[in-house]
């Protein structure tokens, strides 16, 4: 049993697999020719920054499962998956709790200012005194979420400690006693962007929602209001953003993601309104062990034919 990496991950991850025997790896960045020793892989484990096109599948004519490391699944062509007959997994938990922290992260980060302040300081052009340096508070703010599946949910969990107001919108209302776990208010899209102070985005990426906020959406919102996009950068026409955050038709942004990955539109750069981080959501040390984990979860539940153990997107 070949097994193709497309991508260097911890191996103490893949303990698990290991044990069962199945050490026969081989990295796909390191043989870019498709060279035999994993051009006959069965399974491939893929990552979400790595493009798995139709003509990379076909290359690997016995490949069996793409086990893909990450929630989002875009990265891979499923139509070229779908005629082969190729099982293709996810690794949906364990990106939980590292997202939902880092997209809180960054609201309170532009909501207090925080990068902007470390870059004056080190500017040596921060002044100190009790009317400078003045920002906003979430307390008693309202945190309006877009997709309220587990990652908006953990969102809301934090939100909910901190005193906010939480509404949402989703493609189906939730249960009762999930919205009232969170205090979370159901709404339409129009009413949330009018009426959110803060507006998060926590929803997977599909051709209908391409660019669902931009300049119509934009306008639609708070002139104080900030836009926190820890999902997929396609979400948010970015050319509209620019122009809303330097004309001030809302206060601020915090992006973790980008329309055209990996390069960042360069006018983003030279805002002060806006915070970025370079698409780390998942990206803490015990979230890559987790998620090897789960990948390999997925690969032995896959060869025992045990579907029930495996998060199937294909």
């Amino acid at each position: 049993m070949k097994i193709a990496f497309t991508t260097r991950l911890p191996e103490q991850g893949f303990s698990r697999l290991v044990e069962r025997g199945l050490h026969d790896w081989s990295l796909v960045n390191d043989n870019p020719s498709l060279v035999e020793d994993w051009h006959g892989a069965e399974i491939l484990v893929s990552t979400f920054d790595y493009p798995v096109p139709r003509e990379m599948i076909d290359a690997m004519p016995r490949l069996r499962m793409i086990a893909n490391f990450g929630a989002g699944f875009n990265n891979i062509d499923l139509d070229a998956c779908r005629a082969r007959g190729i099982r293709v997994t996810n690794t949906p938990q364990p990106v939980i709790e590292p997202t939902a922290e880092l997209a809180f992260a960054l609201m309170i980060d532009i909501a207090r200012r925080v990068s902007e302040f470390d870059r004056k300081i080190r500017a040596g052009k921060a002044q100190l005194g009790v009317m400078c340096n003045l920002s906003h508070s979430l307390y008693g703010k309202t945190l309006g979420i877009i997709g309220m599946g587990r990652i908006g949910q953990a969102v809301a969990r934090r939100a909910l400690a901190c005193g906010m107001k939480v509404m949402y919108y989703n493609r189906h209302k939730l249960p009762d006693e999930i919205e009232h776990k969170y205090g979370a208010e159901y709404v339409d899209f129009q009413t949330l962007l009018q009426d959110s102070d803060f507006v998060s985005l926590n929803l997977p990426y599909t051709p209908e929602v391409h660019h669902m906020i931009g300049k119509p959406e934009l306008g639609m919102m708070k002139r104080s209001a900030c836009l926190i996009n820890t999902a997929r950068g396609a979400h948010v026409d970015e050319q509209a953003l620019v122009e809303a955050l330097k004309n001030g038709i809302i206060a601020g942004a915090a992006l973790d993601v980008y329309e055209s990955e990996p390069q960042i539109n360069t006018e983003l750069l030279q805002l002060e309104n806006i915070v970025l981080s370079p698409h780390t959501g998942t990206g803490t040390w015990e979230g890559r062990i987790a998620m090897c984990e789960c990948v390999s979860d997925n690969i032995i539940a896959f060869l025992d034919g045990d579907t029930d153990k495996m998060n199937i997107i294909l």
